[in-house]
């Protein structure tokens, strides 16, 4: 047994790595608080066709990372690769789609199958919100200042990129489209052959690849700049106005794209050079035809979703976990008291700690190693007396407190020194 590891692509959160992985979502839990979001939970299986419908059949997560299985009912299964999907399957079901807008918060564990590489696993965690039922460019620059602002509050604000781009509406991208393929036919012999294989079905998704030969293609490529309507440019103009408006600092990047016929208008990723070519640490869009494809009505919707694994690495400071106060009872007849007194402590919200057996000075040594800012210590003439000794660790100073006050004189600041 000594010699089972995680799954590859796994990891375990211990430690530091999980008060850093705490750290940014309560940080995040906050943040959206402040801007009226509300936290939802959804399953981590779902019904395939949430995501194969959602996301598309010639999207690689769909083709190539999802994880699913039939289980023993013979339902196909998927546990989810991302969170937006399974928050509009939730908004249908839970009927709120005449209860709109509802702004969402969410955080948990995805799955996809790929190469495991640097805060990138195969089972990874995301933070992510959404905003169901508003139109305006304001909710989307509510959103990616929600988003901004959940950096900074993280301390990595301005170590990250926020890059903009417009996708149009409909028409927009039908125009840019037929460009699109033209373009691509031209060369597709030129093309990988998964791109030549999505010239047939999305040629927007060539915009996506990771292969070096399309990525050369796609630098000249037509971008939707010179296809947008009217009303697709003034939708862009007012994002980026109100932008300007709540002074969030942005840079346009034509290349951001979502693949997908549902996504349109905003398209964005805060980015970063610290964690090399994969440097997006969060990213979102607009995706107003997504309800509509979990059978609701049409419902305009803007979100993002950042991965936590990669937030954390990006933390400089994390707060350290308060250190404990250790009670160590002297002598068997002090133990009950001594637990008395552990209890009260932690009903005042102190954290506390015992040694389960030793002598005092292995008690002791337990206190040291535990990191412990106080020792409190009980015996027979301390109970006689109705008193406690209690040190503080740093200083070495101590004072005798009462036993029913041992909580107050630590919350206080008055225990021997602080």
């Amino acid at each position: 047994m000594s010699s089972l590891q995680p799954v590859r692509g796994t990891h375990d959160l211990i430690g530091e790595e999980r008060r850093r992985f705490n750290h940014v979502v309560e940080t995040a839990r906050r943040i959206v608080g402040l801007y009226g979001f509300d936290e939802w939970s959804t399953p981590v299986f779902e019904d395939t066709r949430v995501f194969s419908r959602s996301l598309g059949d010639t999207s690689d997560v769909v083709s190539k990372e999802m994880y699913t299985f039939e289980d023993r009912g013979g339902e196909s299964l998927t546990l989810r690769p991302e969170g937006t999907a399974a928050i509009c399957r939730a908004l249908v079901t839970n009927g709120l789609t005449q209860s709109l807008p509802q702004k969402v918060f969410y955080a948990g564990p995805m799955f996809r199958y790929e190469r495991p590489q640097k805060g990138r696993y195969r089972q990874f965690h995301q933070i992510g919100a959404e905003l169901l039922g508003s139109a305006e460019p304001l909710a989307d620059a509510e959103v990616i200042a929600m988003g901004r602002d959940v950096l900074h509050a993280l301390g990595i604000g301005d170590e990250v990129v926020l890059e903009l781009n417009t996708l149009g509406d409909s028409a927009s991208r039908d125009a840019w489209r037929t460009a699109l393929i033209a373009y691509f036919s031209e060369r597709r012999a030129e093309l990988s052959a998964d791109s030549q294989a999505r010239l047939e079905r999305n040629p927007l998704r060539i915009l996506d690849s990771k292969a070096a030969q399309d990525r050369a293609l796609v630098a000249d490529s037509p971008t939707i700049a010179q296809f947008l309507t009217p009303e697709a440019q003034a939708f862009w103009d007012g994002l980026r106005s109100t932008l300007d408006t709540m002074g969030v600092r942005f840079r346009e990047n034509p290349r951001i794209v979502r693949g997908l016929d549902y996504y349109g208008h905003t398209a964005f990723e805060f980015v970063t050079e610290r964690l090399g070519a994969q440097g997006t640490v969060l990213a979102g869009g607009r995706y107003d035809g997504l309800v509509a494809e979990m059978g609701g009505p049409a419902t305009p919707a803007i979100g993002w979703a950042g991965g936590i694994e990669r937030l954390s690495m990006l933390l400089e400071d994390v707060p350290a976990e308060p250190r404990p106060v250790a009670v160590v009872p002297m002598g068997a007849d002090a133990q009950a008291v001594s637990l008395t007194v552990l209890q009260s402590l932690r009903a005042a919200g102190i954290r506390a700690e015992t040694s389960y057996r030793g002598n005092m000075k292995r008690r002791m040594e337990r206190a040291n190693r535990m990191k412990a800012s106080h020792v409190v210590v009980i015996g027979s003439d301390e109970i006689a007396r109705g008193v406690a000794q209690l040190k503080n660790l740093d200083s070495g100073q101590q004072t005798e407190v009462p036993l029913d006050g041992v909580a107050a004189a630590l919350q206080a600041g008055t225990a021997a020194g602080g």
